[in-house]
């Protein structure tokens, strides 16, 4: 990618990654000049169905050079990056783009607190194609159990979420997981309930 970036001829680029459907880059480090060349690449593909960008050590840097790319993926993982809640902003701020067909996203231990879900839930909630959804160890707490719950409500194909590891109470866990009663085949997975 780097030497059809560094080539600048578009048609090259072009026909090399037009087809592309899967970009996997699991657990390589990537630094914010990688992010660039990466998002370079991107917009030259027709559709991206899976991006992977799990472990590879992006951060809001990194991520602000994807973002103007990243509304064409229509599975997005960007879990385990340092990205906190101003890099959660911005993939929010990419949920927001007309064009973005997102129907999966991982966003598992990447620093996310209370503050930062408030951005990413009004974002996700004009992304009715979203099927599932990965918060995992984050440090959500009960504050956010209100403004999950409306999420999950509110999203028509919405199969499956991913809470585990996060700073729930009981009661909160307890909330969320009823909603499985309100919407059949929904999945909502949380840390398990202690008697």
């Amino acid at each position: 990618m780097h030497y059809l970036f560094e080539s600048q001829n578009p048609a090259l680029a072009q026909q090399t990654l037009g087809s592309v459907e899967t970009l996997s880059f699991s657990g390589l480090r990537l630094t914010p000049i990688d992010c660039a060349v990466l998002s370079h690449a991107i917009r030259l593909c027709d559709t991206i169905k899976r991006l992977d960008l799990d472990h590879c050590s992006i951060q809001c840097e990194g991520l602000q050079r994807l973002g103007p790319a990243l509304h064409k993926c229509q599975h997005l993982g960007l879990g385990d990056n340092d990205l906190g809640d101003s890099g959660v902003k911005l993939v929010s701020a990419t949920l927001r783009n007309p064009d973005c067909k997102l129907q999966t996203l991982t966003l598992y231990k990447v620093g996310l607190t209370d503050s930062g879900a408030e951005d990413l839930v009004s974002a996700l909630t004009t992304k009715p194609s979203l099927t599932a959804l990965d918060l995992g160890h984050n440090s959500l707490t009960y504050r956010s159990v209100p403004t999950l719950r409306q999420l999950i409500l509110n999203l028509p194909r919405l199969e499956r979420i991913w809470l585990w590891g996060n700073r729930f109470s009981p009661t909160g866990r307890k909330e969320l997981r009823s909603l499985q009663e309100r919407k059949p085949g929904l999945r909502v997975t949380c840390d398990p309930l202690r008697v």
